[in-house]
């Protein structure tokens, strides 16, 4: 018995790896020779190409298509209808099937809903790209993505909470999670209080305001 959840109106192309505890609901598409981790969620009309690798504990909504040469290591959000690409310059008449572009979604990135990421690029560990944003240049780990073209505006923690100024030290903290954030190089920033390769701990795994709370 399968241990993951295909829907009856699922197409599953062999051969593909479905990892442990994945979900895969109605409409979707999943092409031979994809590679899906474990305890993912695929929601309604997702495209999975052949040549796309999905991590564990990815997050992919209603209407997106995963293209050859797209990887999402885990962790990653793929917000509802963003848009992934795999050729900068396509033609019809011009065939370019051996000329694929990788994109590359690091870690526990979020696309927000309606966002277009060129293809190419890298997109940091724990970047957000804002609902409806066009990314057309690698984005750095934590940074927040906002516009179109799409253009930093600021940091994000890893819970996904806009990260305060600086103070006098550098540090900049989480107002949900009170962790310290710190730019250690120029375009550089990072944790202070929590490995970034460890899942988080179970009392900060689960959200307790919504993010209107944390503008006031």
């Amino acid at each position: 018995m399968a241990d993951f959840f295909i829907h009856p109106t699922a197409c599953i192309d062999q051969p593909c790896t479905i990892g442990a505890g994945t979900k895969i609901w109605h409409f979707c598409h999943i092409c031979a020779g994809a590679q899906i981790g474990q305890n993912c969620s695929l929601g309604q009309n997702v495209f999975v190409a052949g040549g796309a690798v999905i991590g564990n504990n990815v997050k992919i909504q209603n209407n997106v298509s995963v293209y050859d040469g797209v990887v999402c290591e885990d962790d990653v959000f793929l917000g509802p209808s963003c848009v992934l690409t795999n050729v900068t310059n396509p033609r019809s008449q011009v065939s370019r099937k051996g000329l694929y572009e990788k994109t590359l979604i690091r870690r526990g990135a979020t696309i927000g809903a309606n966002a277009t990421v060129v293809c190419g690029i890298t997109i940091g560990r724990y970047a957000f790209i804002a609902a409806g944003a066009v990314v057309t240049k690698n984005v750095p780990d934590y940074a927040l993505i906002m516009g179109v073209p799409g253009r930093q505006s600021g940091w994000m923690s890893r819970h996904g909470i806009l990260l305060s100024k600086p103070d006098d030290n550098g540090i900049m903290t989480c107002p949900e999670s009170g962790w310290r954030y710190k730019e250690t190089e120029p375009g550089r920033v990072r944790c202070l209080d929590w490995d970034e390769e460890k899942l988080l701990p179970a009392d900060k795994a689960v959200g307790k305001r919504r993010y209107d709370e944390f503008k006031r």
